[in-house]
């Protein structure tokens, strides 16, 4: 009997070709292992943006083989003996081979395998190639693009659908030039299973004969199993806008477009079977793998200084700059022993490219923080990259760079919301965009998202919808408790439709429905990026990102800068403006008068409106409990109210123990050690990752795929094996079963919700920094923060009503007095008053406001002065006195609308352009009926989103208050006109 050469599958297609296929990368991995494919190519369209999970997956196989070997080998074999010399089914580890599908412009699609290093260049090129020219999503390549860029490609050409004619005028000479560029191409023939393959089969012999090509088959899979085959009509439906009883031709005709084992193959390609065999040999010499990949980050050399003796150099000059009067041989030892160690992993690049794009930002005037395990060190203190000293609370970086995890470092930067973009294009500019990128971000189904798209591909009436999607989500999308509020709203659970709608909702969850970009995390290499990953544009004008998110980066060991926006930030800056120019004081983060008791009496109070991280609701009535009195205090604040800490119950514990009101217990010396600084709970994410490896004996590999495993839990559920071992590790060191319990649920919510405690130091600065301003300079905080909106909790008319309460003046917004953004003017007494700017006009425009500053020389009298003077529109006149801008110059806010709507579009003649129009023009006046106290105050709301007249409830306490009543005299009515 002939030894058959393997089958290896060369042409499937994930969920990664989004809306099309309908199984994960990792799945197709997982069946090939099962089927005994030695090998599969994920070959997505136009896209390898899944390529890195399927190698994931197939390293992960690897090791499950190498751990159950090794037991094997230790306690004898597990099950049935298997014959000899066949390696037992569960040893196939499956190889991945990278590839793409590529769909060409003249109508040729074809399947590119990478040979080598230089193939998978070629791969990356191409397709950047064609998304670069290309709207975001789209990819547009061309039979001259490839012929460009074949080297170390292995191309098979999918036979045509239908008449071969129209096919043939392309793929004749691309198969001639290609072959006189020593390129390798196959003809690609795959079943469809409509009972006509043998017939088709041939002519595809005969085509391929007349091109000089050899045969391949493939399944062309869609799904990893048949029972996908539901779902794959549903996500076609989505695609094209239809219901799935309406998609007719376009559905599948069955479950057969699927991964299939080599006997499986044979049979379908009967009579050809030399087609299949081809595609087992052509496998075998595809030997490139992903993990060969070899990221070279920017040498940072400047000068001829080597970066090493450049970090050295500019961390010893912060020092002298940071501790003026030296600094402590603490420190010193610290940060001998951190360059030392950055030396030794060869991380000095990355350290120098963060200082430089926060030297950058600094130099600009941007107010920037860093943050991560290794920003919260005394060399990120040094260079300038946070401003959260070492030497406060505890030392924060403990999580700093550590040689036996071998991480890259970890440093996110957030910059201004405002003046981010000044970084993004600054970075592009210093390293071009051929060596620097945003990582993408994937877009998943998720619970609402899954019910709608779902709910309208089977036929479920927007009704049903509705309620479904606002009803159930998240968690609750499935399941008994999603049946019992099915009932509870109406809907019949039991109902064939919609029963199968939830099962397809359940099933989608987790898919990838689309790419976009990532909030900040930069990739910049020494080479071209666009050899090492595909690049494309962002839908937003002037970016370009990558088609790997940061999982899969962090899988490949690529280096990231995590370019951040925050909106406080902007906000701190402005009030630093405001504080240099009204007081002549000049701070920032890292010079503040530390440890100010008056700020922490006022957080105690939980007087904490626009105070960074701690304005919510649940921070307001956690302050009063925690009542934080020092630095490291506001570090648990930030972390604790959590989801991570709140799931695992960790909240209530702490305060008992911080009130006295419960004994401080460890439930070991070891976890002790870990648990010490949070008064024996765990509270950071550090801590959970530690309990995972002292409590429950976790090598840090198993803490690390802990980790990534939660990270991934709502998309695979591959998490019950971690729970086992971890409940069984925690029991065999001597732990009870309920605060193991409670453990685990905790590193459950820190899987998707974990805080760091290096980055709650970071952002414990700027909850201080925010609260110092609100507490002695009331009046600027509230200016600043108005002046950075959007941002945070709270809308306009709350921070202002906050002020007022604070005792600051509130001036409304004034035609000759205001600017386009909120000012801080003298109110008389010897201190200041804020001005509320033209920013709060709902439809003002900033140019507008520039013009009509600009022009207004010694004053506006009336709207027509803004008309003739600053050239404004009517419609802008309108909105200005619609707010009641002119209500400082003796103008009603009616009878400033009344002149305003009398202006024209038209621009003055000359003359009339010097103030001459109202004496020329003289109009009776008209007499218009004053304005109740309740009219004037929803005109404000509805121009400015607030009031400075009237609380809404004002005008109604007499009413809610019984007893007031009685004594409230009868509502004020105007005479009619």
């Amino acid at each position: 009997m002939r030894d058959h050469s393997p089958f290896a599958e060369l042409s499937a297609l994930s969920n990664f070709t989004f809306l099309t296929g309908a199984s994960h990368p990792e799945e197709y991995m997982q069946r090939a292992a099962l089927l005994g494919l030695p090998a599969l190519a994920i070959a997505d369209e136009n896209t390898v943006a899944g390529i890195v999970r399927s190698w994931s997956a197939a390293r992960e196989i690897a090791r499950q083989v190498a751990e159950r070997q090794a037991l094997e080998a230790r306690d004898g074999m597990i099950g049935p003996p298997a014959p000899q010399p066949r390696a037992p089914d569960w040893a196939n580890v499956p190889r991945l081979i990278p590839a793409a599908r590529l769909v060409l412009e003249e109508g040729l699609t074809l399947t590119a395998l990478v040979r080598d290093r230089t193939g998978w260049a070629s791969l990356c090129r191409l397709l950047t190639t064609g998304r670069r020219r290309a709207p975001k999503g789209d990819c547009a390549l061309r039979t001259s693009d490839l012929l460009e860029r074949a080297e170390g490609l292995t191309l098979l050409l999918h036979a045509p659908e239908g008449d071969p004619r129209p096919w043939r005028k392309h793929a004749a000479p691309l198969a001639r030039a290609l072959g006189t560029l020593g390129a390798r191409m196959y003809l690609l023939m795959a079943p469809r299973y409509d009972g006509r393959d043998a017939a088709r089969f041939a002519r595809q012999e005969k085509l391929a004969g007349a091109l000089g090509l050899e045969t391949v088959a493939s399944a062309q899979p869609r799904m990893h199993h048949g029972r996908r085959r539901r779902l794959a009509d549903v996500l076609t439906a989505v695609r094209t806008g239809t219901r799935v009883d309406d998609l007719g031709r376009a559905a599948l005709a069955n479950g057969e477009c699927r991964l299939r084992s080599g006997a499986e193959m044979r049979r379908l390609f009967s009579g050809h079977e030399g087609a299949v065999e081809r595609a087992g040999t052509l496998a075998a010499g595809l030997t490139f793998c992903l993990g060969s990949l070899r990221y070279e980050y920017p040498s940072e050399i400047a000068e001829g200084e080597t970066p090493g003796a450049r970090l050295r150099r500019l961390a010893e000059e912060g020092l002298k700059w940071r501790y003026p009067h030296g600094a402590s041989d603490r420190v010193r030892n610290l940060l001998e022993h951190e360059l030392t160690l950055i030396a030794k992993l060869k991380y000095e690049p990355y350290f120098l490219t963060v200082r430089d794009i926060v030297a950058f930002a600094r130099a600009r005037g941007i107010l920037c923080q860093g943050r991560g395990s290794a920003a919260n060190s005394v060399v990120c203190y040094c260079l300038g990259v946070t401003s959260v000293s070492p030497e406060i609370g505890t030392m924060v970086f403990e999580r700093f760079v550590s040689e036996a995890r071998d991480e890259p470092p970890d440093i996110d930067v957030d910059f201004e919301h405002e003046r981010r973009e000044e970084v993004i294009q600054h970075i592009y500019e210093r390293y071009g965009r051929h060596r620097a990128g945003l990582c993408a971000t994937v877009i998943h189904y998720r619970g609402k998202r899954a019910i709608r798209e779902v709910g309208r591909a089977m036929g479920l009436s927007q009704d049903t919808i509705g309620a479904l999607s606002s009803q159930l989500w998240g968690f609750f999308s499935t399941g008994a408790v999603a049946r019992e509020r099915m009932r509870e709203i109406g809907l019949d659970p039991d109902d064939a439709r919609l029963k199968q709608t939830m099962a397809l909702v359940e099933e989608i969850e987790g898919f990838p429905r689309h790419l976009s970009q990532h909030v900040g995390g930069f990739v910049v290499t020494e080479g071209r990026l666009d050899e090492l990953v595909p690049v494309e544009n962002a839908s937003m004008e002037g970016r370009t990102v990558i088609s790997w998110d940061k999982d899969d980066i962090e899988a490949l060991g690529i280096l990231k800068v995590d370019v951040l926006a925050l909106g406080m930030l902007t906000c701190i800056r402005k009030a630093f403006g405001l504080l240099a120019q009204h007081h002549g004081q000049k701070y920032d983060l890292a010079t503040l008068p530390p440890e100010d008791t008056k700020v922490y009496d006022m957080l105690c109070r939980a007087d904490s409106v626009g105070v960074f991280q701690v304005e919510s609701r649940a921070q307001m009535n956690f302050l009063p409990r925690m009542r934080p009195r020092c630095f490291y205090d506001l570090v648990i604040e930030v972390a604790i109210i959590r989801p991570g800490p709140i799931q695992g119950d960790m909240v209530h514990p702490y305060i008992r123990r911080r009130n006295g009101e419960e004994q401080v217990t460890f439930p070991s010396d070891a976890l002790g050690a870990v648990l010490g600084k949070t008064l024996g709970v765990p509270l950071f994410q550090e801590q959970a990752m530690q309990i995972a490896i002292v409590g429950a004996g976790f090598t840090p590999d198993q803490a690390d795929r802990l980790r990534r495993a939660l990270a991934t839990f709502k998309k695979l559920g591959n998490i019950s094996e971690f729970r086992t071992l971890f409940l069984r590790g925690m029991k065999a060191n001597g732990y009870e079963d309920d605060f193991a319990e409670r453990c685990f649920a905790q590193i459950e919510g820190f899987g998707s919700y974990g805080f760091p405690e290096s980055h709650a130091a970071s952002f414990a600065l700027l909850v201080y920094a925010s609260a110092w301003i609100k507490c002695h300079h009331p009046t600027i905080f509230a200016c600043a923060l108005l002046n950075s909106q959007p941002m945070g909790f709270y809308a306009p008319a709350q921070i202002v009503r906050d002020a007022r309460e604070h005792g600051v003046v509130v001036r409304p917004v004034c035609i000759n007095a205001s600017f386009w953004d909120n000012t801080v003017e003298p109110n008389g007494k010897g201190g200041l008053a804020l001005r509320l700017g033209y920013r709060q006009i709902k439809g003002m425009d900033e140019e507008s406001a520039a013009w009509l500053s600009a022009a207004r020389g010694n004053g506006y009298g009336t709207p027509g002065d803004v008309w003739r003077r600053a050239g404004l529109p009517p419609s802008v006149i309108t909105r200005l006195a619609e707010a009641d801008c002119f209500a400082g110059e003796g103008l009603t806010r009616r009878e400033a609308l009344w002149q305003a709507k009398a202006l024209t579009a038209e621009r003055p003649l000359p003359l009339f352009a010097a103030d001459l129009g109202e004496e020329i023009l003289n109009e009776p006046a008209a007499h218009l009926p004053a304005m109740t106290r309740g009219e004037e105050m929803v005109e404000d709301y509805v121009t400015t989103r607030l009031s400075l007249k009237a609380h809404p409830l004002a005008l109604l306490r007499a009413r809610l208050t019984p007893q007031r009543a009685a004594e409230a005299p009868p509502p004020h009515r105007p005479a009619p006109p």
